[in-house]
C-alpha cells in the first residue's frame, strides 16, 4: 500500500473519514480545516491511500516551559519558554489500522521539527496522547510531562509526552 502524506487542503472532503473515535472524528470533519485555513492555528496533515484520507495529524508550534519538561531533559536549557511541535491529534482510520499510516504521518511531523529547529527552533515534539495511545507513543521515545490530577466531565483528559529532538529521527 503506498501512503501519500500531504498538507490538508481546502478541496479535500473530510466527511467519509472514520477513526473510531468520535472526538476525532468530529475534530477533523468540523474543525481542522477552519483551523488551518481560517483561523490559522494549527495544520493538518492528511495520508492518503489511493486519494482516499486515512489518517490525518494536527499539530501548531507552541512552547513549553523547562519546569514542565521531565526533569532527566531539563539540563542546559535555558528558563524562558522553549518552542516545541505540538501533535494535537493523531488518527487513522478504521479500515487502515496496522497499514503503517500513523507511522507514516509521525515521519512527516519529525521532519517537520526538525525543519522547524532548523528555521525558528525546537527542542522536541509534544503530543497530547489520548489514553488508548498513551504506550503506542511511548514505543517511540515520548515520555510524560508532569500529570495533572483532575477530571473534565466524563472525558479523560489526554497525556502530554514529550520527545526530545535529539531523539526525534530524520
Amino acid at each position: 500500500m503506498k501512503i501519500e502524506v500531504r498538507p490538508l487542503r481546502a478541496s479535500d472532503d473530510p466527511g467519509s473519514f472514520r477513526s473510531g473515535n468520535l472526538d476525532l472524528d468530529r475534530f477533523f470533519h468540523r474543525f481542522a480545516g477552519q483551523n488551518q485555513f481560517r483561523h490559522h492555528v494549527g495544520t493538518t496533515y492528511v495520508a492518503l491511500v489511493e486519494d482516499e484520507i486515512v489518517g490525518y495529524a494536527t499539530f501548531s508550534p507552541s512552547h513549553v516551559s523547562v519546569e514542565g519538561l521531565p526533569v532527566t531533559r531539563r539540563r542546559r536549557l535555558p528558563h524562558y519558554p522553549l518552542p516545541i511541535l505540538r501533535l494535537a491529534r493523531l488518527a487513522v482510520a478504521e479500515k487502515a489500522r496496522r497499514a503503517g499510516v500513523g507511522k507514516a504521518l509521525l515521519r512527516a511531523v519529525f521532519l517537520l521539527a526538525h525543519e522547524m529547529a532548523d528555521r525558528f527552533g525546537c527542542v522536541g515534539v509534544i503530543v497530547d496522547a489520548k489514553p488508548e495511545a498513551v504506550e503506542y507513543y511511548r514505543r517511540y521515545g515520548f515520555e510524560p510531562l508532569e500529570v495533572l490530577q483532575g477530571a473534565l466531565g466524563d472525558r479523560p483528559q489526554p497525556l502530554s509526552m514529550f520527545l526530545p529532538l535529539a531523539e526525534v529521527p530524520r
